[in-house]
């Protein structure tokens, strides 16, 4: 199949190779009339236009590609979306995505950036499976990068995180929409930013309404299916048990779903519950439905090249406190959740 060149979108646009020329390549100073510029820019497109990134490199110093290191998202569906979202974000921009995947093995990482570095990429998406606080390798220090569902130890580096007191927020307002007023929160052990963020979150919620924050209320174990159910026994077998449950994650609501039913609890009959993540292949799969707070794994991806474009382009400054982007987080609302049984 024969490429599209710009004497191609020339001659269809009615225009010289020259006009084209610097339209394509947003050469600065040029006066080129807006309709002219919109029917380029049309042609180009229907005619499948792509430019050579080899002779823009050449003409920029840029390589045009990127690179992307994370731990083990890669090996997870619903973080990969992360992935998908910064391949999708860099075709848009003529970006080339290299994927490295460590598995969290420290010298694999470092390896893997050394040979990022090699090629020559324009900058790094430096992603982690899950919010945390890291510390970003020294070798990073030379190359733009930003993180992805990571919070740097140094503030310069920009990041890309998603609002876990929000997401919080979110889910215990909808349990209190619904009439619920006692209202337990299994949560995580871990001292991570989401664990702190969604508790922040359940408590502004209650707060909101007037509801004194109680303790014995929130109940943490490990973030999987057993911690969940061992949680919620506890929560479900005191003697004034919540009638709605907020889980740290889907995971955990699983194991809130055996403790119910090993308790003859009907959800949402007898028992609200709520989860957190939207990983569709719980979420959609328990009966009933899990409503869900989603973690905006696509958008992530996505904005962190737009982030890294900025960082690379020297559009954002480079001292001083970098910005972290923190995105909403929305209610994916199912069949898990209704109001609270009359007695």
């Amino acid at each position: 199949m024969k490429r599209i060149g710009i004497k191609d979108v020339a001659a269809a646009a009615g225009v010289s190779a020259t006009t084209v020329s610097h339209i394509l390549n947003e050469v600065e100073g040029k006066r080129i009339n807006a309709d002219t510029r919109a029917n380029v820019l049309r042609v180009a497109r229907e005619l499948g236009y792509r430019p050579n990134s080899l002779a823009r490199g050449l003409r920029t110093s840029r390589t045009y590609m990127v690179g992307f290191v994370g731990d083990e998202i890669a090996t997870t569906p619903h973080a990969g979306q992360i992935i998908r979202g910064a391949q999708d974000a860099g075709t848009e921009l003529g970006l080339l995505l290299l994927m490295l995947n460590t598995g969290g093995d420290a010298e694999l990482e470092r390896k893997a950036i050394a040979l990022l570095v090699q090629h020559g990429v324009d900058g790094i998406l430096y992603a982690s499976m899950y919010h945390r606080v890291v510390q970003v390798p020294q070798q990073l220090r030379s190359v733009p990068t930003v993180l992805v569902d990571a919070s740097a130890d140094d503030p310069a580096v920009p990041s890309v995180v998603p609002d876990e007191e929000q997401g919080g927020l979110t889910a215990t307002r909808e349990l209190l929409a619904h009439g619920h007023r006692r209202i337990g929160f299994v949560t995580n052990i871990d001292d991570i930013p989401a664990t702190r963020g969604r508790l922040a979150g359940y408590r502004a919620a209650l707060t909101e309404q007037g509801i004194g924050f109680d303790p014995a209320l929130v109940v943490a174990d490990r973030s999987d299916a057993p911690g969940g159910y061992r949680a919620a026994r506890v929560l479900l077998e005191s003697a004034h048990r919540p009638t709605a449950l907020f889980c740290f994650n889907d995971r955990m609501a699983m194991g809130a779903y055996r403790a119910a039913g090993e308790l003859g609890l009907a959800i949402p009959a007898d028992l609200s519950v709520i989860g957190f993540d939207n990983q569709e292949l719980i979420s959609e799969n328990l009966y009933p439905a899990l409503s869900t707070v989603a973690l905006p794994h696509y958008e992530m991806g996505a904005r962190a090249i737009a982030r890294l474009q900025a960082v690379i382009d020297l559009s954002e400054t480079t001292t001083g406190p970098a910005l972290q982007e923190v995105l909403q987080c929305p209610l994916v609302s199912r069949d898990s959740v209704a109001p609270p049984p009359r007695s």
